[in-house]
């Protein structure tokens, strides 16, 4: 690559959209400060996962085709959630094998998208962040990041870069919080007894602050320990990393005098 500053497409996410924005500025902030130049598409939509997880491929196909073109120019394709990437990256290329015409283009979009951790870590080369978190954290591998796209090790790296924190593993950090998308519709008693086995093994840990990097998952998790009244503070990992863990947490009421982000 030369030496200009590779052209980053952050994939914003349906959830990181509609329910935590903070999380996309953080993303973008750490790649900002990683030298990558950062553009948001204005014409992308969701990924396209709740419509494939049903069946739905003629759907899927279609959201797909809109990201296919939104981030067509970009060097990278970046999302703060490995279900997402895990998505683009993976699937794409099977949605679209027999069509002449889109196929390479799922291709060369799969071939450029990854997990904003595994990005930072694996094809930057980033290792450390300039941020401060006083506090004790544990770390909730989330599926499709952890088997689609082997992210594991990358945020615990840079986690140990961060001021003042300390991690904790979780026990059974692997195991399916029970969100699993359209999963926790279609089987509620089944989720909530997974969510619920999550939420004592992270109180077992005696962390304050629980992260991951999907937010369908932390929001899953945070309203669970919510429920049960366990105070526990949950945030994206990007958050922390960026900077921002002063800001309240997912399920939190916002300070009454929270400003907007630049």
């Amino acid at each position: 690559m030369s030496d200009r500053a590779p052209t980053v497409g952050l994939f914003v996410t349906c959830l990181v959209d509609m329910m935590r924005p903070q999380v996309g500025f953080a993303a973008a902030k750490l790649l900002e400060d990683a030298g990558c130049e950062v553009c948001v598409p204005a014409g992308q939509t969701c990924c396209g996962q709740p419509a494939y997880n049903s069946g739905d491929n003629k759907g899927t196909m279609a959201v797909a085709e809109t990201v296919l073109r939104a981030f067509e120019d970009v060097d990278y394709v970046v999302a703060p959630s490995g279900s997402c990437a895990g998505m683009i990256k993976e699937h794409y290329p099977r949605l679209f094998a027999d069509d002449p015409a889109l196929g390479p283009k799922a291709e060369a979009i799969a071939g450029k998208t990854h997990e904003l951790m595994s990005f930072l870590v694996d094809v930057l080369g980033i290792t450390k962040v300039d941020a401060k978190y006083d506090g004790t954290v544990t770390y909730h591998d989330s599926c499709s990041g952890l088997r689609e796209l082997k992210v594991k090790a990358q945020p615990r790296t840079l986690l140990g870069s961060v001021d003042g924190l300390t991690l904790k593993e979780l026990p059974g950090a692997e195991v399916c919080c029970g969100f699993g998308g359209t999963f926790c519709v279609k089987y509620p008693e089944i989720s909530n007894k997974m969510v619920s086995e999550k939420t004592a093994d992270i109180e077992a840990t005696g962390a304050d602050t629980l992260l991951a990097g999907d937010l369908g998952c932390l929001m899953n998790m945070a309203g669970k320990l919510q429920r049960e009244g366990k105070p526990v503070q949950v945030r994206h990992v990007a958050e922390v990393l960026a900077g921002m863990g002063s800001e309240p947490g997912i399920g939190e009421a916002p300070s009454p005098n929270a400003g907007g982000h630049d």
